[in-house]
């Protein structure tokens, strides 16, 4: 019953799951989940990279989806595709979830479609807001769903730091999803862990003619702080832009990254699409 019981909600899960590809210069792909059976995908920021992409789901079908809002900083993308009577992801409540909780992961590692891993919960949402569980996941696994027991989705993963994979947890997806746009750099990101409490957000695309560019900064820069305060969570950035009107200056390492450097970006008008 219980191995009844667990391949059912496996087999759920994979079906909400779907694989994401990207074109254009910066070409490559992820995992999505399906958060609505009208067609909305939600994913990492950091796979997709351009205005369109495409999904494929669990039946081989492929559809062009396009993209409605990405947040970097938070590593979170939502797309769209025209289609209906899709199997949603059922979402859960991240806030809710403990350590030592079975959790289990799907994405598309290597390009294998829907490959399952099952791990435990090591660390919930705090002040650095990831969900860490002992799961083993590769690249093609960000984007996809951190599922409970239940198949309910806690989070979405977006990196591995110190053995761990680490989820945006599900709280937080459902709070960018409501939000309708926020002071633009006019980069994508990932954030990266420094160890210790620090966190950063390397810069794996700026988009022409952004505030980013403006302010000269450029590709594989890695931001580790704004307005003279470093990062320790990956709600410091959107933060600081919010609260920083005009003007927010930037502190980030370049090249060798032995010092720190800083600019100071003035922030362009407000877009649901970029960072």
């Amino acid at each position: 019953m219980i191995t009844q019981g667990f391949g059912e909600v496996a087999e759920r899960l994979r079906r909400s799951t779907v694989q994401v590809q990207t074109y254009g210069k910066m070409r490559g792909g992820g995992s999505g989940v399906i958060w609505s059976a009208d067609g909305l995908i939600v994913t990492s920021a950091h796979v997709v990279h351009d205005s369109h992409a495409k999904v494929s789901l669990w039946d081989g079908s492929s559809y062009e989806a396009t993209l409605l809002n990405r947040d970097a900083r938070r590593d979170l993308a939502s797309l769209k595709i025209v289609a209906s009577g899709l199997p949603a992801a059922t979402p859960g409540d991240s806030s809710a979830l403990r350590a030592g909780e079975l959790v289990l992961a799907v994405g598309n590692p290597f390009g294998f479609i829907g490959a399952l891993t099952t791990g435990v919960v090591h660390s919930t949402p705090s002040r650095k807001q990831w969900v860490a569980a002992d799961v083993r996941l590769a690249p093609g696994n960000s984007g996809g769903p951190l599922a409970d027991a239940q198949g309910r989705v806690i989070g979405i993963n977006t990196m591995i730091a110190g053995g761990l994979a680490l989820a945006v947890p599900s709280n937080a997806v459902g709070a960018f999803l409501a939000r309708r746009g926020s002071p633009t750099l006019g980069v994508t990101l990932q954030p990266v862990p420094l160890g210790g409490d620090s966190l950063g957000f390397l810069t794996l695309k700026i988009d022409p003619g952004s505030a980013a560019e403006t302010a000269s900064l450029m590709v594989g820069d890695l931001l580790i702080g704004a307005n003279g305060r470093r990062f320790t969570s990956a709600d410091d950035l959107g933060a600081e832009l919010d609260s920083s009107g005009e003007v927010i200056d930037i502190q980030f390492l370049r090249g060798d990254r032995r010092s720190t450097r800083e600019t100071a970006v003035r922030l362009r008008a407000r877009s649901p699409e970029a960072a």
